[in-house]
C-alpha cells in the first residue's frame, strides 16, 4: 500500500525548507564563515580608448574579530571613530601638542610675565 503525498497521488513534493531536513541553516553558515573567514576581492577599471580613467579596487573580508586578529588585522583598535581608547589617546596627544604650542607662544611674547602653574 502506498501512502498518499501532500499533493495528490502523483507523488511530487516540494523540497523541504531549510532547517527541516538536515540541510544547513543560516546560523550554521554564518558560524562557519565567521570561524574560517571569507575574502571577496575585485577590481573595476574604466578605460576609454586604451586610456585608464578610473580604477577601483574592492577588498572585503568577513570574519570574526578573533579570526581577523589571528590574520593580523586590527585597524579598528586604532581608529578613533570606532574605539574609545583610540579616541582618548588621540585627545591626550592633541592636548599635549596644544600645551606645548601654548608654552612656546608664551615664551615668544616679549614683556609678558609668564603665568604661574596652578
Amino acid at each position: 500500500m502506498t501512502t498518499p503525498s501532500r499533493f495528490g497521488d502523483s507523488g511530487s513534493r516540494f523540497p523541504e525548507p531549510y532547517g527541516q531536513g538536515g540541510g544547513a541553516n543560516l546560523a550554521d553558515i554564518l558560524e562557519r564563515v565567521l570561524d574560517k573567514g571569507i575574502v571577496i576581492a575585485g577590481d573595476i577599471r574604466i578605460n576609454l580608448l586604451d586610456i585608464e580613467l578610473l580604477t577601483v579596487k574592492l577588498r572585503l573580508i568577513v570574519a570574526s574579530v578573533d579570526k581577523a586578529k589571528e590574520m593580523g588585522i586590527d585597524w579598528w583598535e586604532s581608529d578613533p571613530a570606532l574605539s574609545s581608547r583610540a579616541r582618548r589617546d588621540e585627545l591626550a596627544r592633541e592636548n599635549a601638542e596644544l600645551k606645548e604650542r601654548l608654552a612656546r607662544l608664551e615664551e615668544l611674547e616679549p614683556g609678558r610675565v609668564p603665568r604661574e602653574a596652578p
